[in-house]
């Protein structure tokens, strides 16, 4: 009997992770097969566009997929998990942002946000095993803003301590532990995960 073939893994940037020493490029080199939902050059903050860009690339995907979201990415997720489906073994979300309060300077007001379709964000269970990761010190979400979200989804919480928004500027150009987090949601990847965070 042959073995169920490994789900693809799907990455799922935020509005502005397409960099070249972000962890979920690393990832993506690590992992054979797997693809990355492509950056947008026109409506960039549009809720329903980015939602639309992840559907599409799951369209033309055959078999399971395990989704890796970072920052806006988990609320694109969890947005197109309230509207669409595929079959989606499980899903790592990387620290979501908190958009219901106002976020640093040079980031979108909840006014824009709302405008723009990301709220309200969806408080209900996702039909699929996700695991929620979070940070002590995010600039972008209190811990127990996350820890609500998490509780709401359904997902297993993740407490990494101070990484920051765990994305380059917080020194996060690679994510060891994102392997053994994705074992634990049905992917094969290589053992050795290195130093955990």
């Amino acid at each position: 009997m042959n073995p169920a073939p490994p789900p693809t893994v799907v990455l799922v940037p935020g509005l502005r992770d397409h960099v070249p020493d972000h962890w979920q490029t690393a990832l993506a080199a690590r992992i054979t097969g797997a693809v990355t939902v492509p950056p947008l050059t026109d409506l960039r903050l549009s809720r329903e566009a980015q939602v639309t860009a992840l559907n599409d690339v799951l369209s033309g995907i055959q078999g399971p997929v395990v989704l890796v979201a970072h920052s806006a990415g988990v609320h694109t997720t969890v947005h197109w998990a309230a509207r669409h489906h595929h079959t989606v073994r499980g899903a790592l979300l990387a620290t979501p942002p908190d958009f219901d309060t106002p976020l640093p300077e040079g980031h979108p007001s909840p006014q824009k946000l709302r405008d723009n379709g990301w709220l309200p964000t969806p408080m209900t269970p996702l039909p699929f095993p996700s695991i929620v990761t979070a940070s002590t010190n995010d600039p972008l979400a209190r811990l127990g803003r996350v820890v609500e979200l998490a509780h709401a989804w359904e997902s297993r919480l993740v407490d990494l301590g101070p990484v920051g928004h765990l994305n380059p500027a917080s020194g996060y150009g690679d994510w060891p532990r994102a392997l053994e987090l994705l074992q634990e949601l049905g992917c094969r990847t290589a053992s050795d995960t290195g130093t955990r965070v």
